[in-house]
């Protein structure tokens, strides 16, 4: 059992490079953009008017579902009850979700295009002030492992695992899409030479946007998927040996760093100026969690116990809440506004 933290998370990091290695193969693909139709609303004739379920939205759920499920595991092996962790969980995803449209719409002015980078930073600010209102809220119910920055290092964790399943969100959307190949230094030609992304149809949003189907282009997505995954895999293992404030404090620099080095190799729209309000988002992140984590140090006794954390999930309500946040994201995410669809139905004669 001393290996039980190594063993969860090289069996994570053997998990997530399956599905990253698949879905950087198989997303770009045409098919992958649309999950299902559903017929709305008949026009003239036997066809009707439908609207598309994307696998955007699809992996957007599971993303966000993961998330919230290593925050309650982190947490409750610091002792911290589940329902402790959804009340605090509850306020700060009501103001987040909402907030990567919001925040989208100030900076790019478009009505519809979401924004993880803004929901994070408005999360990030929100975390230490929503932790010190559940404690005292609690009073003498409050554990001891519910601190402010055993809090910021399990949200940043978990962001970070969250973030990196959710760029396979964009690769499907063919959103957030690097600039082409043929447009970079020759260092990066030369390293994505062949392994550039090559996105195909004319729904995706790299070809509407920017008329770049069927061009090489720089796998962002997927670097950022690596990179995010890779700290998220670092914050947990630190975050199990007691390191809270190391924890925090690397997930948030490696991965709002790479975000604002990330924003020099993407070819979309990301607001105006040298410097995108998301690049200054992501450097002032760096800062605040550093203050935070400097501010608020953790006990010194609290000893993280991964079996007790685990435990957690054995709750129908647990399971059946995760199973709730997983639809609602998806009405939320998963609806496409952007795209359409025309459905017509027959019989087939044969099979009568």
């Amino acid at each position: 059992m001393t290996m039980i933290n190594e063993i969860f998370v090289v069996g994570l990091a053997l998990l997530f490079a399956l599905v990253l290695i698949w879905s950087w193969r198989t997303l770009p693909e045409e098919r992958w953009q649309v999950l299902a139709v559903m017929p709305i609303r008949k026009n003239g004739g036997e066809s009707w008017e439908g609207l598309n379920i994307t696998y955007y939205g699809v992996f957007h759920a599971c993303s966000i579902t993961l998330a919230s499920l290593l925050v309650l595991v982190m947490l409750g092996s610091v002792g911290v009850e589940p329902l402790d962790t959804v009340l605090l969980m509850a306020p700060i995803l009501s103001v987040c979700i909402p907030a990567s449209r919001i925040v989208a719409r100030i900076v790019e002015g478009k009505p519809q295009t979401i924004t993880v980078a803004g929901a994070t930073f408005v999360g990030l600010i929100l975390t230490p002030w929503l932790t010190l209102a559940a404690r005292q809220a609690l009073g003498e119910r409050a554990a001891d492992g519910l601190t402010v920055v055993t809090v910021l290092a399990a949200i940043a964790t978990a962001y970070a695992f969250g973030e990196g399943l959710g760029r396979l969100a964009c690769i499907s959307y063919g959103c957030c899409y690097g600039k082409p190949l043929s447009q970079c230094p020759p260092l990066v030609r030369r390293l994505f030479r062949n392994h550039g992304f090559v996105f195909s149809g004319h729904t995706k949003k790299i070809s509407y946007e920017s008329g770049l189907a069927g061009t090489a282009v720089v796998p962002i997505q997927a670097i950022t998927s690596v990179v995010c995954v890779g700290s998220g895999l670092a914050g947990l293992y630190l975050f199990l040996r007691g390191w809270f404030a190391v924890s925090a404090v690397t997930v948030l620099a490696i991965t709002q760093l790479w975000r604002a080095f990330s924003e020099t190799l993407r070819a979309d729209y990301r607001g105006k100026g040298k410097l995108t309000a998301y690049q200054y988002m992501a450097l002032a992140a760096v800062i605040y969690g550093l203050l935070i984590a400097l501010a608020f140090p953790a006990p010194g006794t609290l000893n993280p116990t991964l079996m007790n954390g685990l435990a957690v999930l054995w709750s129908p309500w647990v399971l059946l809440a995760l199973q709730g946040l997983w639809f609602i994201t998806l009405y939320n995410y998963g609806r496409s506004k952007v795209t359409g669809s025309t459905v017509t139905f027959h019989v087939r004669e044969n099979e009568i």
